[in-house]
């Protein structure tokens, strides 16, 4: 499915062949990705409960940390190349002009009536909740650890000093 506007210099291209899914798929499940759906929230919502826990799971600040880095940059690539794409048809990359200017594109899905057929409500409700949701969670996480006046980087110098 490409097409060319002719006000417009990109394409319209069909993400991983969407139609065919759609026409192979029963129509039973409202989530036709379980297991993009599944890793997006498995990532953040692994990073959340590690960070409640993480003195229980280890002694250790900086396991601790160097396992929510992780898991948040797990987050990030798949949310960047994986679910954005399949749950509501983001995608982006970089463009270098003649001129040599690195413009960076945003594309989404359009919408058209075929696409009442590829999008799920379900999918598109998830992506978007998961992807506001977990930061709230970061942010309140924060301000607490800041007021309780429990910050674990200043205390991480005393770990290993003793």
């Amino acid at each position: 499915m490409l097409s060319q506007d002719s006000n417009d210099d990109t394409e319209d291209v069909s993400l991983f062949d969407a139609e065919e899914e759609t026409t192979n798929r029963p129509r039973k499940s409202k989530i036709r990705h379980p297991v993009a759906s599944f890793f997006h929230l498995f990532f953040r919502v692994s990073a959340v409960v590690v960070y409640l826990l993480c003195e229980l799971l280890s002694s250790s600040f900086i396991a601790c940390m160097v396992t929510i880095i992780l898991l948040l940059s797990c987050d990030f690539w798949a949310v960047k190349n994986v679910t954005g794409r399949l749950m509501v048809g983001l995608r982006w990359w970089n463009h270098i002009d003649e001129d040599g200017k690195s413009h960076w594109v945003f594309e989404s899905r359009k919408s058209t009536p075929q696409d009442n057929k590829t999008i799920s409500e379900a999918e598109s409700r998830i992506f978007w909740l998961g992807l506001i949701a977990c930061p709230i969670l970061w942010v309140i996480f924060a301000f607490s650890a800041l007021f309780s006046f429990k910050v674990k980087w200043l205390n991480a110098g005393d770990d290993q000093a003793s």
